[in-house]
């Protein structure tokens, strides 16, 4: 907005405004940096993410449909392989590495880490309980049953 200044106290008017709209501005952009999963956040939303369809094709849109853990897999498997197990290979094998973990990553995807997680934990999860053997069961204590004893009920003679 172009507010005609004419005098000091205009321009004073309109430097309180502007410090205002700063400040506003600030608190906004600390409430959307304020921890790291709304950075992540903040990050994811630059690259949009390409329609279902467009995502097959294999252009530039489909680099960046696939979910953050794919798209992180893309380049530190191919880094982690060659500087660990390929350490004192040659360049051409260092690419042909680069190429089939980049083509392997693609496999690797939220859902599928979380179902690997899964069967992990529960292979060392509790165990249910089963149904105890007869021998191990105790026989419940027997309950003495006492006799009820009912008044007499009068009967009046005629």
């Amino acid at each position: 907005m172009d507010i005609p200044v004419k005098n000091i106290f205009d321009l004073q008017a309109e430097i309180i405004r502007l410090e205002k709209v700063r400040q506003e501005q600030e608190m906004v952009l600390k409430q959307r940096f304020s921890s790291p999963s709304a950075i992540i956040s903040s990050i994811r939303s630059i690259f949009p993410k390409a329609p279902e369809g467009e995502g097959s094709s294999g252009g530039i849109g489909s680099f960046f449909s696939p979910d953050l853990l794919s798209l992180v897999s893309r380049f530190v498997i191919p880094i982690a392989l060659n500087k660990t197990l390929f350490k004192k290979s040659n360049f051409l094998i260092k690419t042909i590495v680069g190429l089939v973990s980049q083509k392997a990553s693609t496999y690797i995807s939220e859902d599928s880490v979380t179902s690997v997680w899964g069967r992990v934990k529960s292979l060392f999860g509790k165990k249910p309980s089963t149904a105890r053997k007869a021998s191990t069961v105790k026989e419940p204590v027997p309950v003495l049953k006492v006799p009820v004893v009912k008044e007499p009920v009068y009967k009046p003679s005629l």
